[in-house]
């Protein structure tokens, strides 16, 4: 088993490689390369350009690790070690020039699935600001050479609380639903659209908790390991394994305000 800071080390050299990348296609112009889920999920050639170099650098660095990407799939372990990447998060972002998009890549341990890995390492890259979140297992959570943790209790204001919606307009309608009984405990509600960056501003302490439904493997898993050593929490809703439902980061005791709220209605979906 390679140590957590060396996979750390290696999963931020290629962000931000590849994050150079990103911006540069940005600068040159976007190309809409396919829809996914619906019209308005989309793919840039740019998202496939940027996960084949993320995996064959990978590949000539670590041949013997498995992958699981966006893009262009999974190819087993025969380490024991799998890279999860989503080579530009916020694809939306991205094609209309806001600039929070992100490169995540994470090393994991275990069954390539959020319910049964163990994350070693991650790093979530922003190339429109600079921004590098890093964080290794047991090594606590960075953003560039600073350190970061989790806010700790909300104002009286309220908590300042992020959040995401589906491409899918049905399941939108019960994700306002679920915004109208969270909003009592918020000061306000951001949406950033992109969920590692999301993850990111948890563990830095730049909002107070995360939820949201329907997040991918790779949408979370760098994200979650920074939550985590910026010592937060990270868990489906009521206490669920992560996955494809709705799932929550946050600190402390709001962490369980906001759980108590999200998952009854969770459980009535």
């Amino acid at each position: 088993m390679t140590d957590p800071l060396d996979l750390q080390s290696l999963a931020v050299d290629i962000a931000r490689e590849a994050g150079a990348l990103a911006a540069r296609r940005r600068s040159e112009g976007v190309a809409i390369a396919a829809t996914k889920s619906t019209l308005a999920d989309i793919v840039t050639e740019a998202d496939r350009e940027v996960e084949q170099y993320i995996r064959g650098r990978l590949q000539a660095e670590r041949p013997d690790d498995g992958f699981l990407g966006e893009e262009s799939g999974a190819a087993e372990s025969g380490s024991g070690l799998t890279w999860v990447v989503d080579p530009i998060d916020g694809t939306v972002n991205y094609a209309y020039g806001i600039p929070a998009y992100a490169v995540s890549i994470a090393a994991v341990t275990g069954e390539p699935d959020p319910a049964r890995w163990e994350a070693q390492a991650g790093a979530v890259f922003n190339p429109a600001t600079g921004e590098m979140f890093r964080a290794a297992l047991h090594h606590g959570a960075w953003m560039n050479d600073r350190r970061i943790e989790v806010s700790g209790s909300p104002s009286p204001a309220g908590a300042l609380i992020a959040t995401g919606f589906s491409y899918d307009p049905d399941r939108r309608t019960s994700q306002l639903a679920m915004l109208a009984h969270v909003m009592p405990l918020a000061r306000d509600i951001r949406r950033i659209g992109a969920g590692s960056l999301d993850l990111a501003s948890v563990a830095a302490g730049r909002v107070d908790a995360y939820y949201e439904r329907g997040l991918w493997p790779w949408d979370l898993a760098a994200g979650a390991l920074l939550v985590r050593e910026a010592g937060g929490r990270v868990a489906g809703a009521g206490g669920a394994p992560l996955g494809r439902e709705t799932m929550l980061a946050g600190s402390g005791e709001f962490f369980d305000r906001l759980d108590a709220v999200l998952a009854p209605l969770v459980r009535a979906e």
